[in-house]
């Protein structure tokens, strides 16, 4: 069999096997602690391609929106727009370490972290949000008016 050839063949193999799209996941973070709500509508990147993109290309994140990277030790925020307040969990959700406004073109990590939350600038102030607390994640309840306006 010519290269070519045999190259189409796996690839066409490959495409078999790959699972199907899932739906994107959202969820709602809670700190019971302080009795705050961190997001509300939390998007979930769990696979490769998500988590590489992160929030590239968007202009800012609404009060209550977010981005929740697992598994995850360290972000950049090269080429973005805007400040984002970070939180890293480990995997039993206890916050390690927080870090708040950080700007575009910058790195952040913490080696015993599981899991980050990418949220809004502020968040974490407005929410009293500390190292050590424990966070709380649900399913995400979303309005019809809120399916419209995050589907445009």
């Amino acid at each position: 069999m010519n290269p070519i050839g045999w190259i189409v063949t796996k690839l066409q193999g490959r495409s078999a096997l790959r699972e199907p799209a899932t739906p994107d996941r959202r969820f709602q973070v809670t700190n019971p602690a302080r009795s705050t709500v961190l997001a509300s509508h939390l998007e979930l990147a769990d696979s490769g391609p998500k988590r590489n993109k992160g929030l590239l290309g968007r202009e800012g994140l609404a009060p209550g929106e977010g981005l929740w990277i697992v598994p995850c030790e360290s972000v950049h925020t090269f080429f973005m727009r805007f400040p984002i307040d970070l939180v890293y969990l480990d995997r039993k959700h206890r916050i390690k370490k927080v870090r708040s406004a950080v700007g575009p073109w910058r790195l952040s990590a913490c080696l015993s972290a599981h899991s980050i939350l990418e949220l809004p600038a502020g968040t974490i102030r407005a929410t009293q949000t500390q190292t050590g607390d424990s966070l709380e994640f649900s399913p995400a309840e979303f309005s019809a008016e809120s399916l419209d306006a995050a589907s445009v």
